[in-house]
C-alpha cells in the first residue's frame, strides 16, 4: 500500500458513527474510501453537499457534483446540497464533528500552515481557516517530508491557517497527537522504527516507553 492510502486508512478509524465530516482538497477525500463496515458518516463540502460518495465511475461524472477542489463525486442517497453560505453557517457554527485537511506544515504547538507558500505556491485558503477555527476536532492528513525536509517544524515557515492547535497528525511514518508539552508520538507505521521517525522530524517528539504500531482500517 502507499503512503497516501495508509494514511486515508488510519484516519478512516476517527470516524464515529452519525458525525458531521468535511474532507479538505486531495488526500483528504482519499478517507472516504474507506470508512469502517456499519458506520454511517456525513460527508460535506464547503461548497454546499452534505451526503457526498466516492467518486463516480467513468462516463458517470455529473458536471453539477463536484467537491470544493472541483473534483467529481456522488451523491449518496438522501443528500442534500445548498449554497456555500449555508455550508459556512454549518463551519462556524461549530456543527462539522471533524475535518480532515492536508498541510504544508505543522509546527511544535499543533498549529498548521496549508494555504499559502509565499512568492511561490498559493494553493488558496478556501474553507481551510474557517474549518480549524469552527471544527470540534481537526486531523491532519500528509506526507511527513516534502523534497527530503520534515514537515513537523520546531516553528511555523509559512503563514499560520490558524491560531488554534490541531487535534491529530497522521504521516505515513506516525500518528502525533498536539498536547500542551508538545508533539507526543502514539502510534508508528507498521515496519518503521521510532529512530527512523525521530531522524525525519524536525520538531522534537515526547516518546513514550511504548510506541504501539498503528492498526489500519
Amino acid at each position: 500500500m502507499d503512503a497516501k492510502e495508509l494514511i486515508a486508512r488510519r484516519i478512516a478509524r476517527e470516524l464515529h458513527h452519525n458525525t458531521l465530516v468535511n474532507l479538505g482538497i486531495g488526500l483528504p477525500t482519499m478517507v472516504s474510501r474507506y470508512v469502517p463496515a456499519g458506520l454511517n458518516v456525513f460527508f460535506q463540502s464547503e461548497n454546499g453537499i452534505i451526503g457526498s460518495g466516492s467518486p463516480p465511475p467513468d462516463g458517470m461524472e455529473d458536471p453539477s457534483l463536484t467537491d470544493a477542489g472541483g473534483h467529481f463525486i456522488s451523491a449518496l442517497p438522501g443528500a442534500v446540497s445548498f449554497d456555500s453560505a449555508v455550508s459556512f453557517m454549518l463551519i462556524r457554527g461549530g456543527h462539522v464533528d471533524m475535518t480532515v485537511l492536508g498541510a504544508l506544515e505543522v509546527d511544535a504547538h499543533g498549529r498548521l500552515a496549508n494555504w499559502v507558500i509565499p512568492g511561490k505556491l498559493v494553493p488558496g485558503m478556501g474553507g481551510a481557516m474557517d474549518l480549524v477555527s469552527g471544527a470540534r476536532r481537526v486531523v491532519i492528513a500528509m506526507q511527513h517530508t516534502a523534497r527530503g525536509e520534515s514537515k513537523i517544524v520546531p516553528e511555523l515557515t509559512l503563514p499560520p491557517t490558524a491560531e488554534r492547535r490541531v487535534n491529530l497528525i497522521v504521516t505515513e511514518l506516525a500518528v502525533i497527537e498536539p498536547v500542551d508539552g508538545g508533539l507526543l508520538l502514539k502510534e508508528r507505521a507498521p515496519g518503521v522504527a521510532v529512530a527512523d521517525i525521530l531522524a525525519k522530524t524536525s520538531a522534537p517528539l515526547i516518546v513514550p516507553t511504548e510506541v504501539p504500531e498503528m492498526a489500519i482500517a
